[in-house]
This record gives C-alpha cells, structure tokens and sequence, in this order.
C-alpha cells in the first residue's frame, strides 16, 4: 500500500484547542551547574567558596527532582490560530565566495595581534609596574628594595623581618626580576589573545576589568602561594601596580597591527596538505 500525502492550506491548518501542555521550564539545572562551578573554583581558592558551591549544587538538585518526581510538571501555553506568512523581500540567494575575504559564517575575531605585540605590551607594562613597585617602597620608608624583596620572599624563608626583606640581596634580585618578567609576558600574551574581542574598549578591559579580576583571584589563593608576602603587600599599591600594568600594556598592543586570522582559507591549506599557490596555479592550469 502506498501513502498518500495530503498538503493542507494555511487556513485549513487548526489546533485541536486553543492551548498545549508542554513540559514547565525550570532553572534548577542552572544552578546545579552554577554549584558544581563554585565547588570545584573553591578547590584552587578557599573553602567558603566550595561550601557555597555545594549548597546551591544541592539545592539545584532538590529542585530539579522535585520538579519531575513522582509526576513531571507541565504548564498550558496557549495556541494562536492565526498562521504567520513567511515571506521575505529579496528575489534570489545571496552567496559569497570564500575569496572575496567576505565570510558567511565566521568565528570571531576575524583578526589578532601577532605574538611580538603581546612581548611588546608586556614588557612595557612590566617597566611601569615595576617602577610603581619601587615607589611604593620609597614612599612607605621601607626602601627601593622591599617590594623587590618582597616578590621573592617565598624561596628565602628565614628573611622575615622587615629589615632582612628591605636590604639589598642580590639573589633575590635574581629571582624576583625573572618572576616579574615570566609574569609580565604571560600577561602581555594573554591581552594580545583578549583585546581583540573587545575591539570598542580595549583599555577598559586591559587597564581596569582584568587587573581587578586578577587582583582578587591572587587575594584568595595567595596565603597558600606566598604566606610571608600575603601578610606584608599593601593590596591598595598592588592593585594601582595592575591598573598601571594594563593601561600601558594595552594601549602597547592595542597600537600594533593585526593579522587575519586563517578561518576563510579552505581546510587543506590551513593544514597544510596544500598551498595557495599551488591552489590557485591548478585553477589556471583547469582553464
């Protein structure tokens, strides 16, 4: 037997009745996972994080089964009977080939800053927090080489005093400029991989959202990195030392010129089992 297949008109289209039951919606599953986040954060920040965490991880599973056990809830939603025309105002396809640049569907950002930016950002930035570090030294009294000092306190455990840690010692020094600069070009590279995103603020989010956030990431996890240095930093001058880092370090990268990135070249160049040379001289060899 074959099936007949019947095409209704729009007007003959009718619900049964002027509403459905569909299943409720529930945020419960929101905050299950948002608990799940918070507990797993707190293991790399503080327990109250993951106590927090697991209350609303709890929480969220008590209403999530509540809401399908014993019976699932649903809800009515009405129907309208009126049936929308689709139509639409062009009279053919548009479609763009991938070597007008132009792309239908892209990831964003179309283009980054090349690694030398992000070196470039973040030793510039490293010149100006460092030079806002000593000053804080010389205004509190304690001398140019505290806050020096102060980086590397954690691999010299018997200098706790205040003025065993504002002397001048040379291995410390070592140690302290290489942490500064590993940390300032990590940092630099990151922003040369962010700012492209934010293409409308980038020195909002290079000189005043990530030095906040970062700054109260180190607050929570720092007892655990560097005790002595927990117990002395001054967070006033050290958040100013990132604001100071990230103005500088954006305005570095965000001057540096873009490259495209390569999403609008076929798969097989970008992996390499073709060129675009080769690509475009088998074209002329077709024609």
């Amino acid at each position: 037997m074959g099936t007949k297949m019947v095409d209704l008109s729009p007007q003959e289209v009718r619900p049964l009745s002027d509403s459905v039951e569909l299943p409720a919606s529930t945020a419960w599953p929101i905050v299950l996972a948002f608990g799940f986040t918070l507990l797993f954060a707190g293991l790399v920040t503080s327990a109250s994080v993951s106590v927090l965490g697991a209350i609303l991880a709890i929480a969220g599973s008590v209403g999530w089964f509540r809401d399908v056990l014993p019976q699932e809830k649903h809800e009515r939603v009405s129907v309208s009977e009126k049936v929308v025309p689709v139509t639409t105002s062009r009279l053919q396809v548009a479609r763009v080939g991938w070597k007008t640049q132009e792309l239908h569907r892209a990831r964003l950002p179309l283009e980054i800053y090349p690694i030398s930016a992000g070196i470039k950002g973040g030793m510039a930035g490293s010149v100006v927090m460092a030079a806002l570090a000593v000053a804080y030294g010389i205004v509190s009294g304690h001398g140019m080489w505290y806050p020096i000092n102060l980086l590397s306190v954690g691999f010299f455990p018997a200098r706790t005093t205040i003025e065993q840690i504002a002397a001048f010692h040379w291995d410390a020094l070592i140690i302290a400029t290489i942490i500064h600069l590993l940390c300032s070009l990590l940092v630099g590279l990151l922003y040369g991989v962010a700012l492209p995103m934010f293409p409308r603020a980038p020195i909002l989010l290079g000189g005043g959202i990530a030095p906040i956030l970062w700054s109260g990431l180190l607050h929570s996890i720092l007892e655990a990195i560097n005790p002595v240095l927990n117990q002395r930093i001054n967070w006033l001058w050290f958040v100013i030392s990132q604001i100071g880092f990230g103005v500088v370090a954006g305005i570095v990268v965000s001057k540096q010129v873009r490259i495209r990135t390569w999403q609008y070249l076929p798969f097989a160049v970008r992996a390499g089992i073709e060129t675009s040379g080769q690509m475009e001289s088998d074209e002329g060899d077709h024609r």
